[in-house]
């Protein structure tokens, strides 16, 4: 049965945020976070293969996959804001502890995610991805 991957959307901060998630709700969960320009399909292989043994929860950046796609004009299109619809989406599913998976463009929100709150991240997992927040801040660029 924890192999068994559900598709859902949560709405967060007013946005549909589509996730998958397989495994036990009781197991350690593991956050999988995908790259540019993919989407929660990249992990579809992946996600029954961990769910014997975790809580696997692949969401969809939003402007990715099958999450809201709002216009530059209406979302603030930085790994800060991406990062804080990670984190709500999160809190919303009673995610308190987690290792995260990340690959490529999910690096910077996964880095975010552990140096905001180090006490919720059991692990982290990069897979071509930058740890650093440099460069990524709009300041850095003025």
């Amino acid at each position: 049965m924890s192999s068994v991957v559900h598709h859902r959307t949560a709405t967060v901060n007013g946005m549909d945020v589509f996730y998958r998630e397989a495994g036990d709700p009781r197991s350690p969960a593991l956050v999988l976070l995908h790259g540019f320009p993919t989407s929660s399909h990249m992990f579809r292989n992946l996600i029954p293969a961990l769910a014997d043994t975790y809580r696997v929860i692949a969401p969809d950046m939003i402007g990715f996959g099958q999450s809201a796609m709002p216009t530059v004009d209406e979302f603030d299109y930085t790994f800060d804001t991406l990062t804080d619809v990670t984190a709500a989406l999160l809190e919303q599913l009673g995610v308190d502890r987690f290792a995260v998976y990340a690959q490529d463009y999910g690096a910077p929100i996964a880095w975010r995610l552990a140096t905001r709150s180090p006490q919720r991240i059991t692990a982290i997992i990069t897979q071509n991805g930058n740890g650093y927040t440099d460069g990524f801040v709009k300041a850095f660029w003025d």
